[in-house]
């Protein structure tokens, strides 16, 4: 792996971890059961927080909490480590304290419309990944670094911030045009010290006329990590953010490895994660994509990603896994996915014997069994898209085995990629306030197609690697 600045294996001793006065946390109000703020639920793996009555004594009626003191600050760390509150900082490092790192192979016109969306004066570097025709810029402050041969966008990315000279590094790849205000939006997570890496959220660039493809890709790109903020963990609803488009703490910044063509981001993320740093995303700031517009270059892109698994299973085991789930919510999936009497007494039993469990943990909570049947209801909800998922799309070669010999299966998974994909959409609707930006049955087929291009990735990394890891699931005690 090459590093820029020096693995950052864990935070320094001497470093402060400190939030400093001034900083602010919002409890997210989804977590608080009846407006009582004493009760809170939530986060990843959700857990329930009791707030004492000294707790309370920091907290506005709303669930801000102003960092003040030293009671204050462990208060808003706990929350903030949680996942029950997110950050809203009041300050932060201005813009002038950014270089932008442009990694670029043959986009020319793709870099002048990026430049030309930067602010004015802001430091960048175009690195020249070995394209044919040379890169060339024109502005104050844009350098370009030219690489004699190609060498990937990890070792580009690298390059660049290597020759910056600023305590933060904003990579922007040369297909995205971010908005004005992205830079100003996101640079007060840095005000708190462990945050390592700030991403805003990748939307689709807007066009005067949209074909199918990419309408769908504007509505779901594997870009696109949703329209909610929250910290970037392995295993949750953001495991991960992409680099095109990131701002890191270059004293924190491990470096791209730059033996990776594909999943890079992933990879960086993971380990920051592992070395105790943090990463926030805040969709608030967008930057626009321009998404690829034919059903071809989609499917070859996801096909790609897919291929980028393998290396994933390799350096973090688990956490690339298709499938993490409880070995009893498994069984109860496995069970109610049979369609059979018996199977539907084994889930019963399983899923009793969670909300069993889980009632107990919450014990004194107010309406405990009320949040314990929603609770396990959207456990076994999310364990059975879970399961839809893989079948449909990281198991799709003897998925199609298996229907191909057994005509009750067939039924089974059509049944399971029609329920599948009509779930995901209206999900869509829900999550975003607004219609999809496809309908049900044009999202159907391409979300198929999607699947199957990104499984066909998947398979033809870990037969290249001769390694399974990335087909093998996570089972939990």
């Amino acid at each position: 792996m090459t590093a820029v600045t020096g693995p950052a294996d864990d935070v320094d001793a001497g470093e402060t971890t400190d939030l400093p006065d001034g900083f602010q946390v919002q409890i997210d109000m989804a977590c608080v059961r009846g407006g009582d703020l004493r009760y809170l639920v939530g986060g990843s793996p959700t857990r329930l927080m009791r707030m004492s009555d000294r707790a309370l004594g920091m907290t506005s009626g709303d669930g801000r909490i102003e960092v003040c003191d030293a009671a204050t600050r462990s208060l808003a760390r706990t929350l903030l480590a949680s996942g029950i509150a997110n950050p809203r900082p009041m300050f932060g490092p201005s813009s002038a304290e950014v270089t932008v790192v442009i990694p670029v192979r043959g986009n020319q016109s793709g870099i002048d419309r990026l430049l030309k969306a930067l602010p004015a004066g802001i430091a960048a570097i175009v690195v020249d990944d070995g394209s044919h025709i040379p890169i060339t810029v024109s502005g104050d402050g844009v350098t370009v670094l030219r690489l004699p041969e190609n060498r990937g966008p990890a070792a580009a990315r690298n390059a660049g911030a290597a020759a910056s000279t600023t305590d933060f590094v904003a990579f922007l790849d040369s297909d995205v045009v971010p908005s004005g205000d992205w830079l100003t939006m996101l640079m007060g997570h840095f005000s708190d010290p462990l945050v390592a890496v700030v991403a805003p959220r990748i939307v689709g660039l807007n066009r005067t006329t949209k074909s199918p493809v990419e309408r769908y890709e504007n509505g779901f790109s594997s870009l696109d990590m949703g329209p909610h903020e929250g910290a970037v963990t392995p295993g949750t609803r953001i495991p991960y953010v992409p680099s095109a488009a990131m701002i890191v703490r270059r004293s924190a910044f491990a470096g791209f490895d730059e033996s990776l063509r594909v999943a890079e981001d992933v990879d960086l993320c993971w380990r920051t994660h592992q070395a105790g740093r943090l990463i926030r995303y805040d969709p608030v700031a967008t930057v626009a994509h321009d998404h690829r517009t034919t059903l071809r270059s989609v499917l070859g892109r996801r096909r790609f990603y897919g291929t980028g698994a393998a290396s994933l299973a390799d350096r973090h085991q688990g956490l690339a896994a298709p499938v993490v789930m409880r070995i009893p919510l498994a069984i109860a999936v496995v069970a109610l996915l049979s369609r059979t009497r018996v199977g539907l007494l084994i889930a019963v039993f399983c899923i009793a014997q969670m909300s069993w469990r889980l009632r107990r943990r919450l014990g004194e909570l107010p309406s405990g069994t009320a949040v314990t049947a929603e609770m396990m209801s959207k456990a076994v909800g999310f364990g059975l898209l879970q399961a839809a998922g893989a079948v449909c799309r990281h198991y799709w070669p003897v998925t199609v085995l298996g229907a191909l010999v057994s005509g009750r299966f067939r039924l089974l998974v059509l049944q399971i990629a029609v329920v599948e994909a009509l779930t995901m959409w209206f999900r869509a609707a829900m999550v975003e306030d607004h219609a999809p930006t496809v309908g049900p049955l044009t999202y159907f087929v391409l979300h198929r197609l999607d699947d199957l291009a990104y499984g066909a990735g998947l398979w033809q990394g870990a037969l290249a690697a001769r390694d399974l890891s990335a087909l093998r699931p996570e089972l939990i005690p």
